[in-house]
């Protein structure tokens, strides 16, 4: 079933049973691209505007109180995701997003309409442009849907998801703080470290980030709307942003501002493209450790198995009883992706052309999906893999007594070159440092105890021993 609405262009036919107007179905026809929709967070977003600009304006005396509360119940349906399937338009739009936000003031428009005991498709009482937009641009809406989506996502997804990871990786440092292994650096043996040392390393990774995010959340919470068109506010009553951002963050529980500079915050997305950046080291760090817990864990018996991971699912159709590392490549691939999307993010921000960057769609839905999908694989990691990780107390032992890594505080004693002769000769006659050093009456058996200490090798040392040669 069809009904037939108009717009500026003249009539055309929309689905009966939708709540969107002729703007959007134009839209839906122009761009059938991807199926790709705009990610839910900003739907909401727009339609939390939508509600404050209604709020502002009556309090201005530019909406009736009628239409102003029929505008907000609408939108409030919107936001509690009674309207989801009102919501078609492809990303791959127009670049400010105004498909988008016109789909929106349709569908509130026509909704508040049906409220107000009105036919859908009349724009009567409630117009979508001259009720519902009033006082707005696509031009200003859209750059402030989307940092209003990237604050609630960092704030109520991404750095709690961080700060649950944090915390695991914090208890595991914490548990395996006296556990002895060699250290690797060129991906060949070094000197050893504590396992709880080389797991307060990843902790300290996702600390870094979260103290990162929660820095440039205030600059993301300045909000572009009320520069209307070109940043100007035209059209706009002088006290509309400032009221409409009031009502925003009462209705968010977050403080949002007036942005320090329309122009800017229309023209381009450099606060978008610092945050892609954010994430996209979030991203770097993540793929760090994933990969870390995944070498530290291979074999179990043909690698470097000095990590036990949880056993989470079969890990071959043909090969019985293999295991794999599902989680750490499962986030591993998430991080690529985020990758990615910093690299289309970086392109959008170049796209600020003159008064308006019309990439605004592509960035905001990357942004977004990125945070969405960091917070999940964090959570996930932490919860399925990191607090479940035991280690192989015994195989880390055999490694560190095999390491010729044992040859450096040796050269302490008898000088670099002596060291690395020894070093040659474990090579090649298949045997410890510490058997050779012994064999050949170069330390006592005493002496080779106290300097070959793996647990005096892991952190500084007052006491060393004078340098023996050259």
């Amino acid at each position: 079933m069809w009904r037939i609405e108009k717009d500026t262009m003249g009539e055309i036919k929309v689905p009966e049973d939708k709540y969107w107007g002729a703007q959007t179905q134009r839209a839906v026809e122009n761009f059938p691209i991807s199926g790709w929709t705009m990610p839910e967070e900003i739907i909401k977003a727009i339609a939390v505007i939508k509600w404050a600009s209604a709020r502002a304006n009556a309090e201005l005396g530019l909406l009736p109180e009628n239409i102003k509360d029929a505008i907000c119940k609408s939108a409030e349906e919107i936001y509690e995701g009674k309207l989801k399937n009102n919501f078609p338009v492809d990303v791959f739009q127009t670049g400010s997003g105004t498909s988008t936000n016109m789909n929106i003031n349709e569908v509130i428009a026509n909704r508040a309409n049906e409220i107000l005991g009105y036919e859908k498709g009349k724009k009567y009482p409630v117009h979508p442009n001259d009720h519902v937009n009033k006082c707005q641009s696509s031009n200003d809406v859209i750059p402030t849907s989307i940092q209003i989506a990237a604050v609630m996502g960092l704030k109520k997804k991404l750095i709690p998801a961080l700060k649950t990871l944090e915390k695991s990786l914090e208890k595991k440092a914490e548990e395996f703080k006296d556990i002895i292994k060699i250290g690797r650096t060129h991906l060949m043996d070094a000197t050893p470290i504590t396992l709880g040392q080389e797991f307060s390393g990843y902790k300290e990774q996702i600390s870094h980030i979260i103290e990162l995010l929660e820095a440039y959340i205030p600059r993301l919470s300045e909000l572009a709307l009320g520069g209307t068109a070109v940043g100007t506010g035209i059209n706009a009553h002088p006290d509309f942003a400032k009221k409409s951002i009031k009502y925003i963050s009462e209705f968010l529980g977050h403080e949002f501002k007036e942005t320090r500079n329309h122009f800017f915050s229309q023209a381009t997305q450099d606060v978008m493209v610092a945050l892609s950046g954010m994430l996209k080291t979030c991203a770097v760090a993540m793929f760090k450790i994933a990969n870390d817990i995944r070498w530290l864990s291979s074999g179990p018996r043909c690698g470097i198995g000095e990590i036990f991971l949880p056993s989470l699912q079969p890990g071959s159709s043909i090969m019985p009883g293999k295991v794999n590392p599902v989680i750490p490549e499962s986030v591993m691939m998430i991080c690529a992706h985020v990758i990615g999307s910093d690299a289309t993010i970086t392109i959008g921000g170049m796209n600020g052309n003159f008064e308006l960057n019309t990439f605004l769609p592509i960035i905001g839905y990357h942004v977004v999906n990125s945070i969405n999908l960091l917070a999940s694989g964090a959570e996930n990691f932490a919860k399925k893999c990191v607090d479940g990780i035991k280690p192989n107390v015994s195989r880390m032992r055999e490694l560190v007594e095999w390491s010729l890594a044992l040859s450096t505080p040796l050269a302490l004693k008898i000088g670099y070159d002596k060291a690395a002769e020894i070093a040659k000769k474990s090579i090649e006659k298949g045997k410890t440092i510490r058997e050779i050093v012994i064999e050949e009456g170069i330390l006592t058996r005493e002496e080779a105890e106290k300097i070959l200490d793996p647990f005096s090798m892991v952190r500084p040392n007052s006491d060393i021993i004078g340098s023996g040669g050259g």
